[in-house]
């Protein structure tokens, strides 16, 4: 619809009725607030001066039954809407490039049952995860979910983009973690997934929402696992000669056990960062091991991983550097250690077996160092499991390389973007791993999927016939 100023006035005496007025807006500070997240694309443009695209309402549910109200109104006047937790996602995921509905779920916050026979918590999506984790912990447990934006994005955008924390070699993905959602379906319909994961009652319909990044409908509130805290929690570095002997030494170690914690960093990567804030100064490759559980446990596992990675010419660091490397594991994203304007920068998470993830690694250093030189290009290994593993890889052009034109800013840095993943899934790698694909990698979905593609749009247009969830997101 056109959105004149009598239309516009009539659809907001609707949006504040179902959610009430105080908790609509359109005034122009919140619209400004709500159309900058941690893309740097966003923040670059709005640095430069220039207006991103802004929501015509921002409206804040308390629950699920106000969100139904909000999605019946946006599915009859066929409004955008783009859901938006705590604004640090990396893709553009939240940013509403369509206008119309920006549905801010904060207010969904409330924590409804820490139970402790069932081993979960039940919130609304919209809080912020340390709060959780908090409550989890006051019981004396944990939710064992630790990503660097643990501070302050919320449940709900974990889901929305299938993310992942430091500790998931062990405990997995936040998808392995959910035990029940209720979802508000795009014509309002209000649908809760089955009370118990793993069945073989159908598809699971945990995994048709998460990660689809409010492009099927609003995850309104989520049963989240938690987990005893361990006995004992011990750290371990090593340093590698290459990266070909980590892996084999690796993988060779999670057919024993799994550890918590798996970070390998390429020689880049620990000359910079590790070096700064760990304290290596050693060439070679570093990388910190994490193994917890009760304490018995945990010394068989460190003799395992002793013995393990000796034969593949590790050299034991012993536990200093872990433990250093644990307690600044959030430092690496503070300012003065994270990249940040006026650098350009990205992170081009990919995830692969492991006959193919160092073929990836390497294929897109050449890539991106080949065509553009004045690009650095660092990497690190986590997030492992028995068959891969991930490549958290990342480029970096420093401020005189970075145009002051917004346009030509904007055209270099979807260049470096579609270089290095066009490149991950020539090899074998994939569009993203855990931060999800937003507006920044929709346009590379159906070169990965092909015509695999007409699954996710057939969903879709089952769903929400009339579009108007999250337009232009998730390749959709």
């Amino acid at each position: 619809m056109v959105f004149n100023e009598f239309m516009t006035d009539m659809v907001l005496t609707e949006l504040e009725d179902a959610v009430g007025r105080e908790n609509c807006s359109t005034r122009e500070i919140d619209k400004i607030t709500h159309g900058v997240d941690y893309f740097w694309l966003s923040r670059m443009w709005a640095d430069r001066g220039k207006i991103m695209p802004e929501a015509d309402f921002i409206v804040s549910p308390k629950d699920a039954e106000e969100t139904s109200k909000v999605l019946k109104i946006a599915n009859y006047y066929k409004i955008p809407v783009t859901t938006w937790g705590g604004g640090g996602g990396t893709q553009g995921g939240a940013i509403p490039v369509a206008g119309g509905i920006l549905l801010d779920t904060k207010r969904m916050n409330k924590i409804y049952d820490v139970n402790t026979d069932a081993l979960y918590i039940e919130c609304g999506t919209g809080a912020i995860y340390k709060h959780i984790e908090w409550a989890a912990n006051e019981v004396g447990y944990a939710t064992m979910h630790y990503p660097s934006s643990l501070t302050c994005s919320t449940v709900g955008g974990f889901l929305a983009h299938r993310g992942i924390g430091v500790v998931s070699t062990k405990y997995g993905k936040i998808d392995d973690m959910v035990l029940q959602m209720e979802v508000v379906l795009p014509n309002g319909d209000i649908i809760n997934t089955s009370s118990a994961p793993k069945h073989a009652a159908g598809p699971d319909l945990n995994q048709i929402f998460i990660g689809s990044e409010g492009t099927l409908g609003v995850i309104t509130k989520a049963q989240i696992r938690i987990f005893a805290q361990p006995e004992e929690r011990r750290f371990r570095g090593f340093l590698f000669q290459d990266m070909a002997g980590a892996f084999k030494a690796s993988r060779e170690l999670l057919q024993k056990f799994k550890p918590s914690v798996m970070r390998l960093y390429d020689e880049a990567e620990t000359a910079s960062l590790i070096k700064k804030i760990v304290g290596v100064e050693k060439k070679g490759a570093f990388m910190n091991v994490a193994y917890e559980g009760c304490k018995e446990m945990v010394e068989v596992e460190e003799k395992i991983l002793l013995d393990t990675f000796k034969k593949y010419g590790a050299e034991d660091l012993g536990s200093e550097y872990g433990e250093k490397w644990w307690k600044e594991k959030i430092t690496f994203f503070y300012p003065g250690y994270m990249m940040d304007l006026p650098q350009m920068f990205g992170t081009m998470d990919t995830i692969a077996p492991y006959d193919k993830i160092e073929k990836i690694y390497w294929a897109m250093k050449k890539a991106i160092e080949t065509n553009f030189p004045y690009v650095k290009f660092i990497a690190h290994f986590s997030h492992w499991y028995e068959w891969g593993c991930m490549v958290y890889d990342r480029f970096i052009v420093d401020k005189d390389h970075v145009p002051e034109d917004p346009h030509e800013a904007l055209r270099l840095h979807q260049q470096i973007w579609s270089t290095g993943v066009r490149t991950a899934i020539a090899n074998g790698g994939v569009v993203n791993d855990h931060h999800g694909v937003g507006i920044k990698l929709g346009r590379l979905m159906k070169e990965q999927y092909g015509p695999a593609m007409q699954v996710f749009e057939g969903i879709k247009k089952q769903l929400d016939p009339n579009g108007i969830m999250n337009p232009f997101k998730l390749g959709l």
